[in-house]
């Protein structure tokens, strides 16, 4: 298993991971705002009209309403990466990795209107009357490349798996578990129930369900972001100050935080940015395809709103609860990660500057590095190091406090092996303060509110609402992939082994799939992508068309009246 894990994540190193995807991403965005003359600006206004149902016209094809529509996709998009994978960005990247995430958002408004459109435009009405769409019928349809089309849809069955599926509902269990005591297992089995009897009824229950649960989550989290805002109102200043300084020059030292390379904010903030709105990566596409539209366009529109408040609204609340709470850069009391622990040779402080600096280069990799991992032993008396000559390190800071402990309660004595800044002994648990990362860095940051500690509670109850929501679009996603590779008689059985992912995932280790979803999502986006470019003039076609409709429609209807 740990093999094929280190593989999957080898093979990651050349695709997602790789130094050329963020400028491929963000390139076809760039490509197409320019091209298409910004239709995420020109085109925002029309987009909330058509989204109200201002133009909708009875007797067209769909099953869903515009708004449904858009509200499945949003709860595909809206999810951990929102809570967490913001902090995540933040805690890896500092303040700058949000700017990238804005950027990423603000080109992905356009890949998302041009691959909706299309997947729109070469839908197909399935065997039971629905409608299939996405980006392999548009691959398959009009490029007449089946192949490419079969890779997307394998990838995005996978990915609903290991990116809708399985790690939402593991976060969930674990927010539960941590913040209430509920076991995992049984909070798998409640939410597998209720996930079977949403995505059974197909798009129609889908959208229903998901068109109430996105409009009350959103105001539930925007609420409690708002009351740690407020109450921290005197730090927004200071905190934008620092995303748009650190942006372009690499992220500065703060606190706890020893800061990141340009590259380094500019990856993690482009990558967290794709992981949450979804623009490029062909997913929301699916769900859109579904709408009751005749003009493709117009639903193209409606898609623009998704990366507009997934990203540049939502993800900025987080960002902004993080940054003006001051949580991001201060230690925490945490158990300690066995991921996230390392141990390096010699004594290093990072209240010292010239220490700062040594460790900046070394957790950057920067080639002004000259810290080298620890091999040796550590003694400890009473749960607590008492030889020198290393230091530990938890998430990318100096730890201190330190406390070994066995079995959950007893102190550690004895002495402790490490090999290459590595603890061999696995039946220890360490306990310290050092930095924090992901929803416990998110839940931190919403108890320094108007509601005190009570606003942690904010986090795992979003966490459960988005999560869930994710985990019903994604069904979706990879319902629609199975239906255009095997049609509809795979679909009932893509269900089954759905929700059953579902409740094993909240207390088993998802750590395989959620390293094959890394490759998935980078083969549905480079595909993706690559069918958009090769699309651009008849991209530009429709839109011309749609507007001298609209436009005659308009002039039509005025000189009836």
């Amino acid at each position: 298993m740990e093999a094929i894990n280190n593989f999957l994540l080898l093979l990651d190193s050349y695709l997602g991971s790789a130094a050329y995807f963020p400028y491929i991403l963000l390139g076809v965005g760039l490509f197409f705002t320019l091209y298409l003359g910004f239709p995420q600006i020109r085109f925002f206004g029309h987009a909330w009209k058509v989204v109200t149902g201002k133009f909708d016209k009875k007797g067209a094809q769909g099953d869903t309403s515009h708004f449904q529509a858009l509200s499945t996709a949003l709860s595909g998009t809206v999810g951990t990466g929102n809570i967490g994978g913001v902090a995540l960005a933040i805690f890896l990247g500092g303040p700058a990795a949000l700017f990238w995430m804005w950027i990423t958002a603000f080109l992905g408004m356009t890949t998302k209107f041009v691959e909706v459109t299309l997947s729109h435009k070469y839908r197909v009405q399935t065997e039971d009357g629905t409608m299939a769409g996405g980006p392999m019928y548009f691959m398959d349809r009009r490029l007449n490349m089946k192949w490419l089309a079969v890779i997307f849809a394998i990838a995005t069955i996978i990915s609903s798996f290991g990116t809708g599926n399985m790690p939402q509902v593991n976060n969930i269990a674990q927010s539960m578990q941590a913040s209430f005591g509920i076991e995992p297992m049984l909070t798998g089995g409640i939410l597998a129930i209720m996930l079977a009897m949403v995505i059974i009824g197909g798009i129609k229950r889908i959208a229903a369900v998901t068109s109430k649960i996105v409009p009350i989550m959103g105001v539930l989290y925007i609420i409690g972001s708002l009351s740690v805002i407020l109450f921290n109102l005197d730090q927004i200043g200071p905190s934008f100050a620092a995303i748009f300084s650190d942006a372009f020059t690499g992220s500065a030292a703060t606190g706890g935080f020893l800061g990141a390379t340009f590259a380094y904010a500019f990856n993690r903030g482009v990558n967290r940015g794709l992981f949450s709105n979804e623009a490029g990566q062909g997913s929301a596409p699916i769900a859109h395809a579904a709408a009751r539209a005749d003009e493709p366009v117009s639903e193209g529109m409606v898609s623009i709103l998704e990366p507009f408040i997934d990203t540049i609204v939502i993800c900025t609340l987080t960002g902004l609860v993080i940054l003006s709470s001051g949580v991001w850069s201060e230690k925490h009391t945490n158990e300690f990660s066995r991921t996230d622990l390392e141990i390096v040779a010699g004594h290093y402080d990072d209240t010292t500057q010239a220490d700062r600096q040594a460790l900046y280069h070394y957790l950057n990799g920067t080639s002004e590095n000259t810290i080298e991992k620890y091999t040796g032993t550590i003694e400890v008396a009473n749960g607590k190091p008492v030889s020198n000559g290393f230091t530990i390190l938890h998430a990318r800071s100096v730890a201190e406090n330190v406390r070994f402990i066995v079995a959950g309660e007893d102190p550690y004595t004895g002495v402790l092996r490490i090999d290459n800044g590595a603890l061999r002994k696995q039946d220890i648990q360490i306990f310290g303060d050092s930095l924090i990362h992901s929803a416990a860095l998110t839940a931190k940051a919403f108890g320094r509110g108007f509601l005190g500690d009570a606003g942690e509670y904010i986090v795992p109850i979003s966490l459960l609402l988005f999560a869930f929501s994710t985990a019903i679009a994604w069904s979706y996603y990879g319902d629609r992939a199975v239906v255009y590779l095997v049609g509809q008689r795979g679909v009932m059985p893509y269900r089954i082994l759905y929700v059953a992912g579902f409740f094993v995932a909240s207390f088993a280790d998802t750590t395989l799939v959620w390293t094959l979803s890394y490759v998935a999502i980078v083969l549905m986006t480079l595909p993706n992508l690559f069918g958009l470019v090769l699309l651009r003039r008849e991209m530009k076609d429709t839109v011309k068309a749609y507007w001298q409709d609209f436009e005659a429609e308009k002039n039509g209807s005025q000189s009836d009246k």
